[in-house]
């Protein structure tokens, strides 16, 4: 069962950032682009890489995300040889149990189920990124170099330098200094948090820094600095494409935003790397006789009777007549009935909009404004309100203000 390299992604994180899209699901589990889930696009990236043997540690209300994956048959990882695997924190003999500390102890709690494939490789992944990477040209490289570690980095401005891991290189792009959100930083290659190591040194590195009382049990407070200190061959790996970390409110709303911009977005239309999802069967989406749809995505099973303008639909949508969706998002189920206007806002599963309410409103100059976010399930009543910037978790009545 020996594997050249096994992939191992991190999916358990609360995405507390994502505030009322999260209450329920895993960030991983969150739709995404129309059709999709965050959690695709590793997931992808993986089978189109050629490694075919993917555990996904998760963690935090992983119901829907491990239904979601299930055999792995969308991204055919459905193997009897590798394959994907769930690996959720599980008791010991002779301990308690405890959940992931930190992402190196995520991996060193599974250190089993990789002895079990013996890779060579191991690549890291983090679950709430949007892009198209073929991990295979970066495996390539970290063997080139003979490298202990291969750290994948993107350049960004300096502005934004310091909001990252930043890796400063020498003219050969070998690490020698790595600083975690440098206030003055000294070059712009920001750390993706895609990670390959030769499992033989990262598995010494694993159980040393589990010893320690002391240690986060993180790789970019702990393994990486430890490797750095210890003389280890560490390569940066330039990436150059799409990338976005889709973390918070802002950054996942303009990601579907970008979905609507193919010449400066991810390309989702090439063949030779498709993203994989499981889409449900769903008739094509029907648009009535009035309705006025522009510059939108809109996924099979929606109807659109109203106006739907520079906006992503999910499956199972509707827009009634005389409702207005502008530079918004409606995840799969969600309505909005007739005289509704939603703007600049998120609106979750299965959430009803009613006549007459509006939700969120176009940016403005103060610092108060941003995307308006209404949960999974959440009910906002006939003329009822929702200011820019709220989040809403509960039913708004009919006429309030939230």
């Amino acid at each position: 069962m020996k594997k050249e390299c096994v992939a191992m992604l991190l999916a358990g994180g609360q995405g507390s950032r994502l505030y009322a899209l999260t209450s329920h699901v895993a960030k991983p589990a969150v739709p995404f682009g129309g059709k999709y889930r965050i959690i695709d696009f590793p997931l992808s990236n993986c089978i189109n890489s050629g490694i075919d043997t993917v555990g996904v540690l998760t963690q935090y209300r992983p119901l829907e995300l491990n239904s979601y994956i299930g055999s792995g048959q969308p991204w055919d990882l459905d193997r009897s040889d590798g394959g994907v695997h769930i690996l959720p924190p599980y008791m010991r003999e002779g301990d308690q149990g405890t959940w992931y500390k930190g992402t190196a102890n995520a991996i060193y709690q599974n250190i089993g189920f990789l002895d079990m494939y013996d890779p060579e490789y191991v690549v890291i992944l983090s679950g709430d990124h949007i892009y198209k990477m073929d991990y295979s040209k970066m495996v390539a490289h970290h063997k080139k170099v003979g490298a202990a570690c291969t750290i994948s980095v993107l350049e960004v401005t300096m502005e934004e330098a310091t909001r990252f891991g930043i890796m400063n290189v020498d003219a050969e792009d070998r690490i020698f200094e790595f600083e975690e959100k440098p206030a003055h930083p000294k070059s712009n290659l920001a750390s993706m948090g895609i990670y390959v190591f030769t499992w033989s040194k990262l598995r010494r590195y694993l159980i040393e820094d589990e010893a320690d009382p002391n240690s986060a049990n993180d790789f970019g407070k702990n393994i990486i600095p430890n490797m750095l200190a210890a003389g280890e061959i560490m390569s940066a790996y330039r990436f150059r494409g799409y990338w976005k970390d889709v973390g918070t409110i802002d950054s996942l709303w303009d990601a579907n935003m970008d979905m609507l911009a193919p010449r400066t977005s991810i390309d989702l239309y090439d063949p030779t790397f498709p993203i994989y999802a499981r889409t449900p069967i769903r008739p094509p989406h029907f648009t009535g006789p009035n309705a006025v749809i522009s510059h939108s995505l809109v996924t099979g099973g929606s109807e659109v009777y109203g106006t739907v303008e520079n906006s992503v639909l999910f499956h199972s949508v509707t827009v009634e007549e005389g409702a207005s969706v502008r530079y918004s998002i409606l995840m799969p189920g969600a309505t909005v009935k007739a005289g509704a206007t939603v703007e600049y806002a998120i609106i979750a599963e299965n959430a009803v909009i009613e006549s007459g309410a509006t939700v969120g409103t176009p940016p403005d100059a103060t610092d108060n404004w941003g995307v308006a976010v209404v949960a999974s399930g959440i009910t906002i009543g006939e003329k009822a309100t929702v200011s820019a910037n709220a989040m809403i978790r509960d039913d708004v009545k009919g006429g309030e203000r939230a």
